[in-house]
């Protein structure tokens, strides 16, 4: 049995379905059971816990071989990241009194960083909180999504048009489908050892904006260029998609540090792996269940 945070999800599904497909029992666990419906029906043990409930998070990661640990996404954070100071707090209190045998965890491509991260700073913080626990500790740092490009694909369809927030167009950024994450997250939660482990993982090779628009352009079968859109409109696009003022900072520190280079995969480390799937692989998965 493995307890998996945020089945729900694109990567703690992809971790529950690799270890379903390595014949292991998978405990979920999730807000709302009826979004979960499907992977009951699939013989996935549901554990019903918030983020922040340390009680029920504790009894949700007892009697299990491993547990996968995630953090909910923020892109929109309050000034100090109250909220992620909240959310590791309850995780250690529940991962320290229940002592599970192994622990993986969802971190990020610079998470190695203490400074210049933007919204990955909360990648950072889980690192440096979990960490210390006296359990066998894994941290993927994983590489930008592949998978969100999904809601660039309406405007790529529509209007032919791409816009790419990672600058210059033709620089090549690390990149991996979700599904490669949740096969490492599940090799790993199979295998023992000790201490602290930082594995890293991205595609098969990186990707640009041209190399994306060039994907879609062959997808759906019309012409799709790459706009870059410029940084002096970022803080009014973010606000007109429903951000905060005063919380755009830290998606804007998070892009610039991604295209300044600094946001990248530590050259000393231990383990650096690459996932199997392509970009045209994940595109056309998104293509075929539908895109927003």
């Amino acid at each position: 049995m493995f307890t998996v945070m945020g089945i729900t999800g694109q990567v703690g599904g992809a971790v529950a379905r690799a270890l379903l497909a390595d014949g292991h029992s998978v405990r979920g666990i999730v807000r709302d059971p009826a979004r979960a419906a499907h992977w009951q029906d699939r013989g996935v043990e549901l554990a019903i816990a918030d983020s922040s409930d340390s009680a029920a998070l504790e009894s949700a990661f007892r009697d299990t071989e491993g547990v996968f640990v995630m953090i909910p996404a923020d892109f929109a954070p309050a000034p100090g990241f109250p909220l992620v100071h909240e959310i590791l707090a309850s995780l250690r209190r529940a991962l320290a009194a229940a002592r599970p045998p192994r622990a993986v965890y969802l971190s990020s491509v610079g998470a190695q960083h203490p400074t210049g991260l933007g919204l990955i700073t909360q990648l950072h913080m889980l690192e440096q909180a979990l960490g210390a626990l006296p359990i066998p500790n894994a941290f993927i740092r994983a590489a930008w999504f592949l998978e969100n490009y999904q809601w660039d694909i309406p405007s790529a369809r529509d209007r032919g048009e791409l816009a790419s927030y990672l600058h210059p167009l033709d620089r090549a950024f690390p990149m991996v489908a979700t599904e490669d994450i949740g096969r490492l997250a599940a090799t790993i939660l199979q295998q023992e050892w000790t201490g602290n482990r930082y594995p890293e993982i991205e595609g098969p090779r990186r990707y640009s904006a041209l190399d994306a628009a060039a994907a879609l352009s062959e997808l759906l079968g019309r012409p799709v260029r790459p706009v870059a859109v410029p940084r002096e409109t970022w803080p009014a696009l973010f606000e007109a998609q429903g951000t905060p003022p005063d919380r755009t900072a830290p998606r804007i520190e998070m892009l610039d540090g991604f295209n300044s280079g600094w946001i990248d995969f530590d050259p000393n480390a231990a383990e650096h792996l690459q996932g199997r799937h392509t970009q045209e692989e994940v595109f056309g998965a998104l293509l075929d269940k539908g895109s927003p």
